[in-house]
Order: C-alpha cells, then structure tokens, then sequence
C-alpha cells in the first residue's frame, strides 16, 4: 500500500511541552524527556464547556481550534486509541460500587465525544469522522483522508489524541506519554509519500504513539523515517523535498 501528502500546518499539546519551538527541540533531540510538568492551558475552549470535558477531549478540541483558528478545511477526522476510555472508567467503577451514574458522565463517554465539542465551540458545521484502529489509529486516519480528498476535498485536518488511562489498565498501556494531543492539516500532494513496509526481525517495543513518532520523524530532516504500530506493522515514510 503506498500515498503520498503534503502537510500545511499543525500544532500538538503534552505535559510541558506546548509551544511549536518546544516540540521542534523535542524533535532533534530523543534522548530528553520533555513529557513532564502541568497539562497545558487551553485558551481557544470556553471554561465552562472545558470543565466538561475529560483531558484528552480538552487538549483534542484545543489543537483543533487552534488550526481552524488559522485554516479554512473540507472535512476533520479524530483517531483515538482509548477514546473516552478514561470517562469509561469513572463509569464502570460507579457500576461496580452500585452507584448511580453521571448523565454527563454517560453522555460523553462516546468515542466521538471531542469531534462534536470541535462543531459545537467553532461553530462550523464540519462533516467529521471518528476512528479507532488499535495502535495503528493515526496511520488508519491517514487512509480515511486519502479517501476524502480523493472525494474532492481540498483540505483535511487529522487530530490524533488519547487522554489519561484508569490504573486500572496500567499493565497493558503505556502511558508514559499521554496525555497528548497532535494535529495536522492535510492536502493532496507528493511531498511525503509513505508504503506500508514488513518490520525487521529485532524491532524494539514499540512505546511511542503513531502521531508522536510521525511528527518527530516530519520535525527532522531526516529524508525517510518510519511510524510503527507493532512488531508487525511498519510504515515507511520517504520526503521528495
């Protein structure tokens, strides 16, 4: 399987680390770990409609409105691993203590929980989609913006996000860098092209999220670099210029 795209902007959020300059020096250099400290502000996001919302929705719909704030787009799409997972929890722990259950709680615990608070602040009408594809989430939401720009869209804006994980699930999640959030703006052209490639034999664990291994390789110079979802899963991404 092989595309190609061209990127017109983005932006990204994590635990100290919020600024473009910040991420940039993330980038170009692996051996510091910049994910700590406080979650950043989100200032694009009303506070009343912020205290609704859980962490990851609020750093997704933040970066969304960012890139809205300074981009005209056709379509937006969300990939998430977890989704709500972290509402989820709260609910299900009510559940098993027989208590009763937030209605708010219970309403946003839907995977499309940030694309609609997208629509409702921006108020911009905007056709979206929701995914959820395991670890291969943000590669798979790169497949769903080929198909909406082969529709004639002319530009496509992607966030990818996961918020905080219930400890309960500490054993089968790495959560050392989450909560985040990244986005980009699409549109068609050749100046990245990716393949979707075996993965060699002695491939370490894979620890870092999609959208974070693709916007540190895009953040290089690197001429090609590579996103993984798994040991078994690798995506090669070349850049023509």
């Amino acid at each position: 399987m092989k595309f190609s795209l061209d990127i017109l902007d983005w932006r990204a959020l994590a635990a100290g680390i919020d600024s473009c300059e910040n991420w940039i020096q993330w980038a170009n250099q692996p051996d510091i770990n910049m994910f700590s400290g406080e979650l950043p502000k989100t200032p694009h996001i009303p506070m009343m409609s912020a205290r609704r919302m859980s962490i990851g929705s609020r750093l997704a719909v933040n970066t969304g409105l960012s890139l809205l704030a300074s981009n005209n787009i056709d379509a937006a799409i969300f990939t998430s691993r977890h989704g709500e997972l972290e509402r989820t929890g709260r609910i299900l722990h009510a559940l098993a203590d027989e208590q009763s259950t937030s209605p708010t709680e219970f309403s946003m615990s839907v995977h499309n929980t940030a694309a609609g608070w997208l629509t409702i602040i921006s108020k911009v009408p905007l056709p979206i989609t929701s995914l959820a594809a395991g670890n291969d989430s943000f590669q798979q939401g790169l497949l769903e913006a080929q198909a909406i720009l082969a529709g004639g869209a002319s530009r496509v804006m992607l966030i990818d996000f996961e918020g905080e994980i219930p400890p309960m699930y500490d054993k089968s999640v790495n959560s050392e860098f989450l909560p985040y959030a990244v986005g980009i703006i699409l549109t068609a052209g050749d100046t990245l092209q990716c393949s979707n490639v075996p993965s060699p034999d002695d491939i370490d664990a894979v620890t870092l999220p999609q959208s974070l291994q693709f916007l540190r390789g895009y953040l290089t110079s690197s001429p090609n670099f590579n996103v993984d979802a798994d040991k078994r899963r690798r995506w090669q991404w070349v850049r023509t210029l």
